[in-house]
């Protein structure tokens, strides 16, 4: 809890408003701007007393419970609030999630990453969509059906795509997947879709559910894939992981340094994927 810079936040929000934004009757003329602390902590429902020692650093740490009605109460936007949060010292509560809709910006960045494997997910698993290369590396454009399009579904349920992973690197990633699984289980908290996908797992795979059982927990960021391509052969990317503001879509960049031998792999399949590509839009014009 930073005590100082929550009572000058608190302060400041308060000056910052008047009686009117707040359904008030302005009654008189005032001597500072803003509203009353009084008023602040009728509308807050809380003691004048205790907002008092807040706007003068001296009071307990307020709880969450405390801290919504507060934010209500001064009309901060969601980003103050989340502010008002830290400043006191709690994790701010969930923002709205972007769901499956991916922003247009972001497929216009994905379709620009003509040299990397780039793949939309949200933080659960579901494949949103990715580029050609990435197409090109992992096979096949998002499944349409939600339940197959899960890549930690298909791990655990699909032997053949498993196969594709070197064998002493499969270990780690069952227990990456479920770890993440579970990070983003409670950061969700009581969600039907997540309950719903790990009550099918569970039932799908023993291994998986004696890793859950383990309850590890480990977000994914930054790491490694080895992946054995029937065209290309082993080929071994650095993985990176960038997060939507609403921390529920993740954008995974798939990378290889520059005149490598796995650069010049991403390079080749990104011919056969474009030929590939080609060959099916000359198809289809023909049917």
């Amino acid at each position: 809890m930073d005590r100082r810079e929550l009572a000058d936040f608190l302060r400041r929000s308060r000056e910052r408003l008047k009686p009117s934004d707040v359904g008030l009757v302005e009654s008189g003329r005032r001597r500072t701007p803003g509203l009353r602390r009084e008023e602040v902590a009728r509308l807050a429902g809380m003691s004048a007393d205790y907002y008092m020692r807040l706007e003068q650093a001296r009071s307990p740490q307020p709880s969450t419970q405390l801290l919504a009605p507060l934010a209500r109460a001064l009309r901060l936007s969601e980003d103050e609030r989340d502010h008002l949060y830290l400043l006191a010292g709690h994790r701010p509560p969930a923002g709205r999630q972007a769901g499956e809709h991916v922003r247009p910006g972001l497929l216009f960045l994905l379709d620009r990453l003509v040299d990397t494997p780039a793949q939309i997910l949200t933080d659960i698993g579901d494949l949103l969509v990715q580029n050609r290369l990435a197409e090109a590396l992992f096979g096949g454009v998002c499944p349409t059906r939600p339940e197959d399009r899960n890549i930690v579904w298909r791990w655990f349920t699909d032997a053949a795509h498993r196969e594709e992973y070197p064998l002493e690197d499969r270990d780690h990633w069952s227990r990456a997947h479920v770890a993440d699984l579970r990070a983003a289980a409670a950061r969700r908290g009581d969600d039907p879709v997540v309950s719903a996908l790990v009550r099918r797992l569970r039932a799908a795979s023993a291994e998986f559910d004696e890793l859950w059982r383990r309850h590890e927990v480990g977000v994914r960021r930054t790491g490694r894939l080895r992946l054995n391509h029937p065209s290309v052969g082993l080929i071994d990317l650095e993985c990176e992981q960038l997060l939507s503001p609403a921390e529920d879509q993740h954008l995974m960049l798939y990378t290889a340094q520059p005149g490598s031998r796995n650069f010049e792999q991403l390079r080749l399949l990104r011919v056969l994927g474009d030929d590939r590509f080609a060959r099916r839009g000359r198809t289809a014009s023909a049917a």
